[in-house]
């Protein structure tokens, strides 16, 4: 019986084996992607591990965790050519500080910008530890350009394009400062008194980033909560009652719980604002000023405790920076070259629809085969109304969506979220408005937007959803007749690898109309400078056949002697008008003939009085 069975698994095995490496089993599945993992499908090249008979569910969340986190992080980071240090590396950050570029012309060194490991930043032990743990070996342009500033204790401004790592980028930083402070100042941990503060514009960004925290805490001891507004109020206080070091959170519920009591300012030493841009441009300046406000007057206390500041954006407008360097006097900016430009990484590409297509059938072809390629793809619109009709428009054809917009609750977007990351693939499709363009850390491999943004901002924060941490990705944007022009001007922008700061459809208007009035003004001068030569020309020709006598061209064009024949020409026009039987009418007449008569109408354009003269030749 047991040479049965094992022959029955065999021949079971072998048949799978044959299966799968037919052909003819993709053909039936061209949706489906390898790196992915479905229901029923299991991997027949990789051999079976042994299950452990007892598993704590926490080191497996905390492995998945560490997974996800090596696995998302940047695949291909720049680095400095070692095998050939005579070719210059291309886009170097944008520093206020001397850094170590290759100058092209002379060819020489200066200072090291770029770093090939983490040690080199100055990182300590037990913060390399969560790092090896996430396998991640190479640091990105704004972790080399950033984590050096925030160990220094200076307030700076980390300014890099979505995806690029700045979370780490101040989080390993201020772990670590975290550590020293306990060793060398010798504080400890208390309850309801963090030392540090992490302040994020929605509830999604607070999870992930407090997630990241986490993981780092495992290797380097420091506890952290979070509170967030759509959570219950009961166990933020439970958490907060606990010693802790760290609070990561929303400003209306930080605030709500700091009125409450269950929190106080004493300990604040470290600050940062993550997606600072969206704090102050959507509404949150004042609850960071209020938050600042106690922060502020401790400092200027003679023995009051100062705090470092860090903030962390993707763009950063005019008006916005304005604010920060108002309320944030001395700060440092950092950028990288990448700020408000295009990743490498991403394919765009632009539909230009005319008035007769159907916007939501060009949705569908272009949704389809992204989808049948096992993508998960991110519809993006402007407008609620607009995002409910792709909804239920893609419903109709049965395609499968869950929604992410202002009306749907926190709790049903988390939820939400989690059916669209599922690996399950029973929702690929999120339908969303720019709620989902910030903060939201997913692996999307296709961004359409059916809407077109009217801004640069939205459109680099909507494409940053995709090809993120050095991965490919796709843009497609559906481009109809009131975003042409913006889709234009960002289009070449793209081309020409130009900044996308502050573009805007308005703004473009403008432009387009000052360069359309200025290239008139310059073809009406032409032409009038044209008009005016044939103008003199002529005059003198009419002179010439008037008077009878021979023209000396160098003197018939100086002189001033072709204006007493013009002043007979106006006389002769009022009389064909007046006296039609006089003789010199008749001789007039007989002298403007077919061809004279339109000799004589561009005199008129010499006077004040042209348009009577020119109708004065109208035929009757």
């Amino acid at each position: 019986m047991m040479q049965k069975a094992m022959m029955a698994a065999t021949s079971r095995t072998l048949l799978s084996v044959s299966l799968l490496s037919s052909p003819k089993h993709f053909s039936y599945y061209p949706f489906l992607k390898p790196s992915r993992v479905f229901r029923g499908f299991k991997a027949f090249c990789s051999a079976p591990s042994p299950i452990p008979t007892t598993v704590d569910p926490d080191d497996l969340k905390h492995s998945m965790l560490l997974e996800r986190l090596r696995t998302r992080h940047l695949r291909h980071s720049t680095k400095l050519p070692s095998s050939s240090p005579s070719k210059p590396p291309q886009n170097l950050p944008v520093l206020g500080q001397e850094t170590e570029a290759y100058d092209k012309g002379k060819g020489k060194k200066k200072k090291k910008i770029m770093a090939d490991s983490f040690e080199e930043l100055g990182l300590s032990e037990e913060v390399m530890g969560a790092v090896r743990e996430m396998g991640i070996e190479v640091p990105t342009e704004i972790q080399c350009i950033g984590i050096p500033f925030v160990l220094e204790e200076k307030s700076v401004v980390l300014g890099s394009h979505t995806g690029s790592g700045k979370t780490l980028a101040y989080m390993l930083p201020l772990v670590q400062l975290l550590r020293r402070d306990e060793a060398i100042l010798g504080m400890l941990t208390k309850p309801r008194r963090p030392r540090a503060v992490v302040l994020c514009p929605t509830r999604e960004l607070s999870e992930q980033v407090f997630r990241v925290a986490k993981s780092i805490s495992h290797h380097a001891r420091f506890r952290s909560t979070m509170v967030s507004g759509g959570g219950r109020l009961r166990p933020q206080e439970d958490s907060l009652n606990n010693p802790i070091d760290m609070v990561v959170g929303t400003p209306g519920r930080v605030l709500q719980h700091i009125a409450d009591g269950n929190m106080v300012y004493g300990d604040i030493k470290y600050l940062v604002l993550d997606e600072a841009d969206t704090m102050f441009d959507r509404g949150f300046g004042p609850d960071i000023r209020k938050f600042l406000g106690p922060l502020k007057n401790r400092a200027l206390k003679p023995s009051g405790q100062g705090f470092q500041t860090i903030l962390v954006t993707a763009t950063m407008t005019k008006a916005v920076q304005k604010l920060i360097d108002e309320e944030f006097q001395g700060i440092e900016h950092l950028r990288t070259s990448t700020l408000h430009k295009k990743i490498a990484s991403a394919r765009h590409d632009f539909i230009k629809l005319l008035g007769s297509e159907n916007k939501l059938e060009a949705l569908l072809q272009v949704l389809e085969p992204s989808l049948a390629k096992g993508n998960r793809v991110m519809v993006f619109c402007n407008t609620l109304n607009s995002s409910r009709a792709v909804d239920h428009f893609l419903g109709e054809n049965q395609i499968s969506t869950v929604n992410y917009h202002g009306e749907v609750p926190a709790e049903q977007r988390v939820e939400n979220l989690n059916k669209f990351k599922s690996d399950d693939g029973d929702c690929p499709t999120l339908v969303c408005t720019d709620l989902a363009a910030r903060g939201l850390d997913l692996d999307v491999n296709h961004v359409i937007m059916f809407d077109f943004p009217l801004n640069s901002i939205d459109y680099l924060h909507r494409t940053g959803r995709t090809a993120r941490m050095g991965a490919k990705g796709k843009v497609t944007s559906l481009v109809a007749k009131k975003g042409l022009l913006l889709a234009e001007r960002i289009e070449e922008a793209i081309r020409k690898n130009e900044s996308l700061e502050s573009l805007t459809v308005d703004n473009v208007r403008r432009d387009t109309a000052r360069t359309r009035i200025t290239e008139q003004k310059g073809k009406n001068v032409k032409l009038f400078k044209a008009s005016n030569q044939k103008n003199k020309t002529k005059a003198v020709s009419a002179s010439v056949r008037t008077s009878g006598k021979k023209p000396t061209i160098a003197k018939s064009v100086k002189s001033t002697a072709p204006a007493k024949p013009s002043k007979k020409i106006v006389k002769v026009s009022k009389s064909l008008k007046t006296a039609k039987t006089s003789a010199v009418g008749k001789k007039n007449r007989s002298i403007g003939g077919s061809s004279e008569g339109k000799k004589l109408k561009v005199v008129g354009f010499r006077g004040q009085a042209s348009s009577s003269k020119r109708e004065s030749f109208t035929p009757s």
